[in-house]
């Protein structure tokens, strides 16, 4: 097994176990609309629903066409993305990494749209009036992937090169 597979493996197996217990203990523990407080004035535990995209964008859409439209789209990130990954080499650990991240959370998501026709999300951060729309962890994973790739571009070639010293 290679390196890519030995990191995309773990990240699938464990982000979308993660991501769909955290939602099964939500739906266990907290009924529909309902808010813990966990850190006053910064965190809550809620328990909303979003037929949307990220944020609730197009959350007006029809069941029906909102159902196929994410499975449609999420299907294409996951080819594109499982594209980018497979096209990688051995050796860049760290944009496998982002890749298998960002992997993990659509499928996680995608579960619940096939499932529910919606995705569950509790988690709830605000700062004041300043609040940001409720997420969940397969969110989260596609987010710290997004950032995951984002340093490995960064970064990319600074790595010091011995065998061709100035």
């Amino acid at each position: 097994m290679g390196r890519k597979t030995a990191i995309l493996i773990p990240v699938l197996v464990l982000g979308i176990a993660l991501d769909q217990l955290t939602k099964f203990l939500v739906v266990q523990y907290l009924a529909l609309g309902a808010r813990i407080q966990v850190i006053q004035g910064f965190f809550n535990l809620v328990h909303v629903r979003n037929r949307g995209a990220a944020f609730s964008l197009l959350s007006n859409l029809s069941s029906d066409f909102a159902w196929l439209f994410f499975a449609t789209t999420t299907t294409l990130v996951l080819l594109v993305v499982g594209y980018m990954w497979w096209r990688l080499p051995e050796r860049d650990w760290p944009a496998a990494l982002g890749f298998s991240l960002i992997m993990a959370g659509a499928l996680g998501n995608m579960i619940d749209r096939l499932r529910l026709g919606e995705v569950i999300d509790f988690l709830d951060f605000y700062l004041g009036r300043h609040h940001w729309p409720a997420f969940n962890v397969a969110d989260s994973l596609v987010c710290l992937g997004v950032g995951v790739l984002i340093l490995a571009l960064l970064t990319e070639g600074k790595e010091e090169d011995v065998s061709h010293p100035v």
